[in-house]
């Protein structure tokens, strides 16, 4: 999931996207409805085995002409499940191509033995391969129309169901949504949606409560600075002092010139690109925080063990430095995120994270019903101070979609913070983690729980075990695995 920072930065994030010829979603020709198998290996990570499945879904779930179908890929692996009504872990694909948060879940793979269970990744509409218009999906507003997160839900309950009448044992078996990100936020709205589909889910740095009027538009980037100044002496007040020496060294050509050479970056800096330059900057240090794991890993970018504590030992200058010595260290700090195997010939402001994510996709989607709205003060935080303006967005997204953002829609449609009613759904955070300030992380209920994950990033639960793993996290899925079982156990007395 991508924060924007606030109303001017959709347009520039989407001309960079756009102009770069970055791909920002995965528009290919669907493959034709079939089985086959397919291995995928990753860095860290060992290889894993799954069958690659398509599956006709409505365009339109919620009207009744004749609209078509599109074909929905999904992945599935079966070698535990061996006992008729065997349990079903499903996940709800997010923003991006399935393939990649499939390798990305170790933690699903890790459980599967032991709960005997079928492991099931559906891919979310309009993203890799599940193009409902094909390479036409993302041309005009009448096709982005059923782009929503409730047309998504719905694809995942009628993929469930339509599995478990047509493989043979699963009739009966129980369904755990599990998710992370926006994908824990779908997880837990499909329990909410459609609770006799799935008996539970495990909403994993799910920010659910990231909208207007639920939490404050500046806890998000408190956070993030949280974790640099915690990281490292000095490290928030440098980065916080750098905006203002970006402004001074490129008030000049020969600035601009430096900063281009200093930072290595793909193009040369312009005067107009300077507010797309703090920008990726900003966008930098936030994915830092998201990702800021305890090893080696390769989520977003190749990175080292808690990436900030090696970016704040470029960071630890006092205040009698000058701006290019400061700008100096911003620069070796930056090249950790973009350079950490010093394979990058140079630094492209249009790439701040793996092309497996369908950014355009999501920007869409913030325009229309995920609209989480962010604030800085500069004091409270390291960035710039920067308003929430909902009418500047909302014209921004106009532009450029032909759309107009509903602020208060999610609310309405999944029930904001009064979601009490609901049962079997674990809310899991990381301190570390910036969605954290969205997120469910105090119990709601006895089965309405949260589970804090103190020096955990974003749903460090869902991924792999590792021997560097905190006690935090291993205790976290301990008790996430246990949940599982007592839902299980009671979905087999009561049917």
């Amino acid at each position: 999931m991508r924060a924007l920072s606030g109303p001017s930065s959709l347009t520039a994030a989407l001309l960079l996207i756009l102009s770069a010829g970055f791909h920002v979603v995965a528009i290919k020709t669907p493959h034709l409805l079939g089985r086959h198998r397919v291995t995928r290996s990753f860095p860290q990570q060992r290889t894993v085995l799954y069958k690659t499945l398509y599956f006709d879904q409505q365009i339109d779930h919620f009207g009744f002409l004749e609209y078509g179908t599109f074909k929905q890929r999904f992945l599935l692996n079966d070698e535990h499940w061996h006992q008729k009504n065997s349990p079903i872990l499903f996940y709800t694909g997010n923003e991006g191509d399935i393939t990649w948060f499939c390798n990305n879940t170790g933690f699903m793979w890790d459980v599967a033995e032991e709960l005997g269970a079928m492991l099931i990744f559906a891919e979310h509409r309009y993203y890799g391969e599940s193009l409902p218009f094909g390479d036409e999906s993302y041309s005009n507003a009448s096709y982005l129309n059923y782009l929503t997160s409730e047309q998504a839900l719905a694809d995942f309950a009628v993929l469930i169901e339509n599995l478990k009448k047509s493989i043979s044992g699963a009739q009966n078996s129980p369904v755990i949504a599990i998710g992370g990100s926006y994908g824990g936020m779908l997880s837990a709205w499909l329990r909410m949606k459609y609770p006799s589909v799935v008996i539970g889910a495990l909403a994993a740095s799910a920010p659910i409560w990231q909208f207007t009027d639920m939490v404050p538009c500046g806890d998000f980037y408190k956070i993030v600075t949280q974790d640099f100044a915690n990281s490292g002496i000095n490290c928030s007040k440098n980065i916080r002092r750098s905006w203002m020496a970006v402004n001074n060294v490129s008030s000049t050509d020969e600035g601009l010139q430096w900063l281009y050479k200093e930072f290595g970056l793909c193009s040369p800096l312009k005067e107009e690109d300077v507010g797309g330059f703090k920008g990726w900057l900003q966008e930098t240090w936030v994915n830092l925080a998201m990702v800021d794991y305890p090893y080696e890993a390769n989520f977003l970018q190749p990175l080292p063990r808690w990436p900030i504590k090696v970016v704040c030992s470029h960071l630890q200058f006092d205040t009698g430095v000058s701006d290019k010595q400061l700008l100096h260290g911003i620069a070796q700090a930056v090249k950790v995120y973009y350079n950490y195997t010093g394979s990058a010939v140079c630094l492209n402001m249009s790439q701040t994270a793996t092309g497996s994510l369908g950014m355009r996709g999501w920007f869409y989607q913030a325009c229309t019903e995920m609209v989480m709205p962010m604030c800085t003060d500069g004091i409270q935080d390291m960035f710039e101070p920067q308003v929430w303006n909902l009418q500047a967005f909302s014209d921004e997204c106009y532009e450029i979609f032909g759309v107009r953002p509903r602020e208060h829609w999610a609310g309405t449609v999944y029930g904001g913070k009064n979601i009490a009613s609901h049962s079997n759904i674990i809310f899991s955070n990381g301190g570390l983690d910036p969605w954290m300030s969205g997120g469910v992380t105090k119990n709601v209920s006895d089965s309405l729980v949260a589970i804090m994950i103190p020096d955990g990033a974003h749903h460090l639960d869902l991924r792999y075990n590792n021997e560097y793993d905190p006690q935090t996290v291993i205790r976290a899925r301990a008790l996430e695995v246990q949940y599982f079982k007592n839902w299980i156990k009671h979905s087999t007395i009561t049917r």
